[in-house]
């Protein structure tokens, strides 16, 4: 028996566990965050567990939120087969809106958000959960080693060489599928029906950069009127659409647009309008030159910051706007050095939650509009969030922290001049 099990345990012992990123279980949750109609939304499409079977579509709607019917289009990319719903939005009531969707079957699908002015198409893959070979070897062991050891016994009395042959194996298989269920976290996951063809062995990973045009439509909106923000990308080696984005803290692509001056701060998540195309409705109160950053990650590369500019004409559209206040002082040290760790300290209120996947965001850019980077807070005082940012230069910065209590997203501006070792 000890040499019938020997090759069993040396092949469990050395099997590679799978690992991957970007893993979407299946039955888990998908959120996207969108900005449509001029709101922020996080769209859950709730796991399901077999097909056909109907899917909960869960809206949360952050303040300031419109009066806004939503309709609800799930499609399947393989059969085409479409199942409807649709929710209204109460303008001043955030929180929840349910809707129920039929999934037909596993497999690519989309998910078309659409309100009186705008469209979304976003991508969704419905994952259902396999049969694992592992499972069944565990149970279809355990009953033939029942059935071998019952009959042994049973059959003792009329040979005793045919019950010792059949409680032996009984018993090395029992062993065996006791083995697999002992080691079966550490085996080959099974296949989620429903899931993308894997790249062939020996592929090379990764993909070209992105290259994306930023352009406004009309190209030179007035101040304080709607316009449209296009991001187009193309494969930096093919010149083809990009379709192949990846969720990446909850949003297919994270857009920054900021005035030159820092006034205009708006953080957005583009709707997705075919391959390749990506827009945002917005307006700005003030005319002059606006910058845009988006960040993106395509499926099995890193991620990567595109970035364009467009200008705004006419007049003011009214008074600057007042600038929102923390409820209390934003806490920075006193005389940040260039390239060191700077821990910032940022005064909440409310019940805080997650938004995007994290506890808090903080943006910084540079005056000249040339730098930008991006970091998550991780929980500090009871009311507060705590970011550490490591300015690349020395240099004034404009910097804003968000994060959400209750169903708000608060955004808190402050400014940081940073200095050398030496002091300058």
């Amino acid at each position: 028996m000890r040499l019938l099990l020997l090759p069993v345990l040396v092949l469990l012992a050395l099997w590679p566990v799978p690992a991957g990123a970007h893993v979407v279980a299946p039955g888990a949750d998908l959120r996207i965050a969108q900005t449509i109609a001029g709101a922020e939304l996080t769209i859950t499409v709730r796991g399901v567990s077999r097909t056909p079977s109907p899917a909960v579509v869960e809206i949360e709607a952050f303040n300031p939120v419109p009066d806004l019917p939503v309709e609800l289009a799930m499609r399947s990319a393989e059969s085409g087969r479409v199942s409807h719903a649709r929710v209204r939005l109460a303008a001043g009531r955030p929180g929840p809106y349910r809707a129920s969707v039929q999934v037909f079957q596993a497999g690519p699908h989309e998910l078309e958000v659409r309100t009186p002015a705008e469209r979304s198409v976003l991508p969704v893959r419905v994952l259902v959960p396999a049969t694992s070979p592992w499972e069944l070897l565990i149970h279809g062991g355990f009953y033939v080693a029942g059935i071998l050891v019952v009959a042994g016994l049973l059959t003792g009395g009329g040979s005793r060489p045919v019950s010792a042959v059949a409680v032996r194996t009984g018993g090395v298989v029992g062993v065996v599928a006791l083995t697999v269920a002992v080691m079966s976290p550490q085996l080959p996951a099974p296949v989620p029906d429903g899931s993308a063809p894997t790249a062939r062995d020996g592929a090379v990973g990764g993909r070209p950069y992105v290259l994306a045009t930023v352009r406004a439509q009309p190209a030179r909106p007035a101040a304080g009127t709607e316009f449209t923000l296009l991001i187009d990308l193309v494969d930096g080696s093919t010149g083809r659409p990009v379709d192949d984005l990846v969720l990446h803290h909850e949003a297919l692509a994270h857009l920054v647009v900021t005035s030159a001056d820092g006034g205009y701060f708006r953080h957005l998540h583009p709707v997705r309008l075919a391959p390749g195309r990506l827009a945002v409705r917005l307006a700005a109160d003030r005319p002059g030159r606006y910058l845009a950053s988006a960040e993106l990650e395509r499926t099995d590369s890193g991620g990567q910051l595109v970035s364009g500019t467009f200008e705004v004409t006419g007049e003011p559209a009214g008074p600057p706007p007042a600038r929102p206040v923390a409820p209390q002082p934003v806490t920075v040290p006193a005389r940040p050095v260039a390239g060191r760790p700077t821990t910032v300290e940022i005064p909440t209120r409310g019940r805080l939650r997650p938004w995007l996947g994290m506890p808090g965001h903080l943006i910084v850019r540079d005056r000249a509009g040339g730098f930008l980077g991006h970091v998550h807070a991780t929980p500090g005082r009871a009311s507060g969030l705590s970011f550490t940012f490591s300015f690349p230069a020395p240099g004034g910065y404009l910097a804003w922290a968000q994060y959400a209590h209750d169903s708000t997203i608060e955004t808190v501006p402050f400014t940081v001049t940073v200095g050398t070792e030496s002091g300058t």
